[in-house]
């Protein structure tokens, strides 16, 4: 009837418990009922109705585990397990694709077929924490209805035959599904909802025994005609610390907030070629049987295959090495070793954190084995492990404070910062993240601490964040620019001079090739080299006594230093591994010994006698990642190592993105074109539903005004009723049609209902957008929004960042862990609507973690250090106090470099308000007849 699709499900019937069933399959990821698969997430539900035990199986890649749902005890509502992997086998289930729904339930209720009221609440499947107010009812806001769901609440009364009839609704890519029809049930707490009731029932007795007075009876009751509107707080709002206070006229609209993801691990990779028959026959296992195909394997089933394969490889003794001696051997024998070390990493396997890929060299051709003819066979193949890069426990600690510092200081005008407004469905919040397992999970842990969540991150992660990886992940875009820029930055470092192109400008030191590198990196080169050399050497010997321990052991004994799969939720270190003198995390010493020796290999080649300029990142995160969490091995010689990486990489981190501004620019608006052109959309959006809403109010008001002395108004009030079945069958189609035609948007909105609302400010409304990713967006879009003005589009036109902060982002440098950009909107309600000036941009932005774990004078810093987590900058201003940068400046400034709009799907508007922004005159008029702007309208509550 809609046109919507019906979610899929499966029946799974067991006769007796733990049957086996032949059209059942589970693996690690999926199960499959009839050929019929459901990948993770997915929801477990008893057949028998009466049975509430619910369950949610999330996969590998957001850290495995299961919720509980059940019904509310006490202020529990769900509980997570992350543990368990497996499902029920005890009885009979029904398997459902899960829905996101932005960790929100909406509840519908009727009042016969003309009448529906909707709640929303916060999802069990979030934290499991059940919200309560000072008289112990669930927290619950009023939120509006899209014309689809008023429908779908008529037909589920009629259907039902249920006039008093309650409902759950889920609202997920931008569809609406009824989930549960509870029968009786009513509203608990509002006042508004039972007058609705009494006007509901007076109408239904006046049409069944008095018609002729049905029409001329007003709608409200007698009592609620003449009460006092009551008088909306004062618009003042308090901002944060170094934005202080504005205006009384202005108000937030729009918060964008660019964020690079917290401390990880260092980033691995190995590299080996394979002709081992076991491995060779694994890839074709994997890729299809093809011989020229490649494989990547991820999945713990794959994982668990590899591992048992290298087992069988790797020698168990380390005497007698025969075939071993000779260089090229030694290294393929310590590279498979690496291999079965990092398979064994953890005791669990999940592909956010390890991925193999296998690549087919060579080819030899071999007898079918039918005898009829020859086929092709590898003999060769390229392995490549990918692991390390994990969130660690300081990453976590760092996003959740993050989150905790946004919740109180970026909202401006609630007294408990954002809850408030965020609990009212007043604020409309989307979380985006890359690919990357540590840009998901930071991202999980941040809206952990925004939203004052509890519990582990795999569920806040599922619930609330979604992945965009084409506008947060990956540099192919300008990958031969990044390779220039490296060639030119390697030139200059070896030639030990640099070229200058100021123009002329000596104030400008930024505007040189190379700006920022240190004018003896050459010298520091064979400095860094023998120092890398140093530590690596104290790691070896702490690896070797660690390999002779294992080599004593059977080769298919497990090792389990650490359970990363459990540890996604902790914020603090693993004091036992630490006394007992072991890594920090989940790295022993053999693998700590392969990140070093590999760093020493990659960083100078003894043979050719040449650096390599792009490892002098890699060793500058190895020593400061050690320095942070592996003090307590003192490591000789690693802090002075410290120093010397540091100074390289404050001037090849920020010149890996351009040697110079123009080729910033070029490097960066091929990274972050995609991501500007969202933030342009979000600001766009915003502006268009707030000039909306402001044009309907000045029309209301003046409508209002012309209509105040008519005693004889006969309408119905607005929005009280569903329409009649004639006007209903004339609308619906129109109403359905724009649904529909939002339906390429799949974010999920809420927006607060201000007839039944129990707030003083109904009408205000935030949008929030938070993007994570990694470091290269953030340099990116820090170079468009510094060097713009440079663009031949926009000669003359002023930078949007001040001279200020153009000299203070040069000495930053680096863009550390949790480094984040802020794009904040205001409003100025006093303006003229067309007046530029009506909306104001504020830019901030905040250098992350960027303390050097060698600094100690801070008595905060230093206890953070004793924890293993630095602390994050507060935001510094990218504008002079006082000026005032319009949102018309900023999309023109920006434009040039961001993916036009017509290239995104099209933008919808919020689904509680699904249509009402559109251009047609119709659909502005259900806006004016929805919103409460009329004079005696009341909002009751405080």
């Amino acid at each position: 009837m809609y046109g919507i699709p019906v979610p899929r499900y499966a029946f799974v019937n067991r006769e007796v418990p733990y049957q086996e069933l032949d059209y059942f399959i589970e693996e690690e990821d999926y199960v499959e009922v009839n050929g019929n698969r459901f990948w993770k997430p997915f929801v477990e539900k008893p057949v028998d109705g009466d049975n509430h035990s619910i369950m949610i199986y999330y996969p590998s890649s957001a850290g495995s585990g299961m919720k509980e749902l059940f019904r509310k005890i006490g202020n529990r509502s769900s509980d997570f397990h992350p543990e368990v992997r497996r499902v029920r086998r005890e009885g009979s289930y029904i398997y459902e694709e899960f829905m996101p729904t932005g960790g929100t339930d909406v509840k519908v209720y009727t009042v016969g077929p003309e009448y529906a009221h909707a709640e929303a609440r916060k999802s069990p499947v979030v934290d499991g924490v059940v919200m309560r107010n000072p008289d112990g009812k669930e927290v619950r806001y009023p939120v509006l209805l899209t014309p689809n769901e008023k429908q779908m609440a008529r037909e589920v009364c009629i259907a039902f035959r249920q006039a008093v009839c309650g409902f759950d609704l889920l609202r997920s890519d931008g569809r609406s599904y009824v989930c549960d029809v509870n029968g009786w049930s009513f509203v608990k707490n509002s006042y508004k909802y039972y007058d609705d009731a009494a006007c509901v029932l007076r109408k239904m007795f006046l049409d069944a025994k008095a018609p002729h007075l049905s029409s001329v009876i007003p709608p409200t009751l007698p009592w609620k005609v003449n009460e006092p509107v009551q008088p909306s707080e004062g618009r003042t709002r308090q901002g944060s610390g170094i934005i202080g206070t504005f205006g009384q006229s202005e108000e937030l609209r729009c918060v964008i907030v660019i964020i690079r993801h917290g401390d990880r691990t260092p980033k691995q990779k190995v590299k080996l070629k394979v002709t081992e028959e076991k491995l060779l026959n694994l890839m074709l296992k994997y890729n299809g049987g093809r011989p020229r195909a490649e494989t990547k394997l991820k999945s713990a089933v794959q994982l668990q295959d590899l591992l048992d394969a290298t087992r069988m490889l790797v020698p168990c003794s380390r005497s007698g090495r025969g075939s071993d001696s000779e260089a090229e051997d030694l290294e393929h024998a310590e590279k498979l070793r690496q291999v079965k070390a990092v398979l064994e990493e953890g005791g669990h396997f999940s592909g956010i954190y390890r991925k193999v890929q296998l690549k087919p060299l060579k080819w030899v051709k071999v007898p079918k084995s039918n005898g009829e003819g020859e086929e092709e066979w590898p003999v060769e193949a390229l392995m490549v492990l990918k692991y390390g890069g994990v969130l660690t426990h300081a990453g976590r600690k760092q996003a959740e404070e993050l989150g905790r510092y946004f919740r109180n200081n970026m909202y401006p005008g609630e007294g408990t910062g954002l809850l408030r407004l965020h609990s009212t469905y007043r604020h409309d919040l989307k979380i985006y993240s890359s690919d990357e397992g540590r840009v998901q999970m930071s991202a999980a842990a941040f809206a952990k601490g925004l939203l004052d969540l509890e519990g582990q991150l795999t569920p806040i992660l599922v619930s609330l964040v979604s992945k965009d990886s084409s506008m947060l992940d990956g540099l192919e875009n300008a990958s031969s620019e990044m390779e220039e820029a490296k060639a030119r930055l390697n030139e200059i470092i070896t030639s030990g001079a640099r070229a200058i192109h100021s123009n002329g400008i000596s104030e400008c030191p930024w505007m040189t090739d190379g700006a920022g590198l240190p004018s003896n990196a050459s010298e520091l080169l064979p400095k860094l080299v023998t120092l890398t050399k140093k530590v690596t050497e104290q790691v070896r010997l702490l690896a070797k006594d660690e390999d002779e321990d294992l080599a004593e052991t059977s080769p298919y004994d497990v090792i389990l230093p650490y359970d990363q799969a459990n540890a996604l939720g902790k914020t603090n270190i693993d004091i036992d591994r630490i006394a007992a003198g072991l890594p920090c995390g989940s790295e022993g010493f053999l693998l700590m010994y392969a990140r070093w020796i590999k760093l020493e290999r990659d960083l100078y080649n003894e043979r050719k006698e040449r650096f390599d300029i792009t490892q002098i990142p890699d060793v500058y995160d190895s020593c400061k990642y050690d320095l942070l969490h592996n003090a307590h091995l003192n490591l000789e010689g690693l802090d002075e190592l410290f120093k010397v990486a540091q100074l390289l990489a404050d001037g090849v981190i920020p010149n890996e993105y351009g040697v110079n501004p123009k080729q910033k620019l070029k490097i960066g608006s091929k990274i972050a074109r995609r991501l500007l052109g969202k933030i342009l959309i979000d600001l766009r959006n915003t502006r268009e539903e707030a000039l909306n809403v402001a044009e309907l109010k000045s029309n209301q008001d003046q409508c209002c005004t012309s209509t105040k002395t008519e005693k004889d108004d006969k309408d119905f009030p607005p929005n009280l009723f569903i329409k009649s079945d004639d006007t209903r069958r004339s609308s619906t189609t129109s109403e359905m049609s724009m649904d529909h035609d939002d339906d390429d948007d799949k974010e999920t909105k809420y927006r607060l209902d201000p007839k039944y609302a129990n707030v003083k400010t109904p009408e205000r409304h935030v949008r929030t957008r938070l993007y994570f990713t990694s470091e290269s967006h953030i340099h990116s879009l820090m170079n468009v929004l510094r060097y713009c003005n440079l663009d031949e589009s926009l000669q003359g036109e002023a930078s949007l960042v001040c001279q200020t902060a153009l000299e203070r982002l040069y000495k930053t440098k680096e863009l550390d862990y949790m480094s984040y950009i802020v794009v904040r909107m205001f409003e100025n309600t006093e303006v003229a609507l067309e007046d530029p000036k009506r909306f104001r941009i504020e830019l901030t932005f905040s250098r992350g973690a960027d303390l050097s774990p060698l600094e100690m004078n801070d008595r905060n810093a230093a206890s953070l250090h004793q924890e293993h987590t630095l602390p994050i900058m507060g935001p510094e201003r990218l504008q002079e106090v006082g000026s005032y940068l319009t949102l018309e400046k900023m999309e023109k400034m920006l434009r040039p470099f961001a993916m036009p709009a017509e290239d995104f799907p099209p933008p919808s508007t919020p689904a509680g308000f699904s249509g009402y922004f559109s251009k047609s005159a119709s659909v502005l008029e259900r806006l004016v007849n929805l919103w409460p702007f009329h004079k005696n309208a009341h909002t009751n509550g405080k």
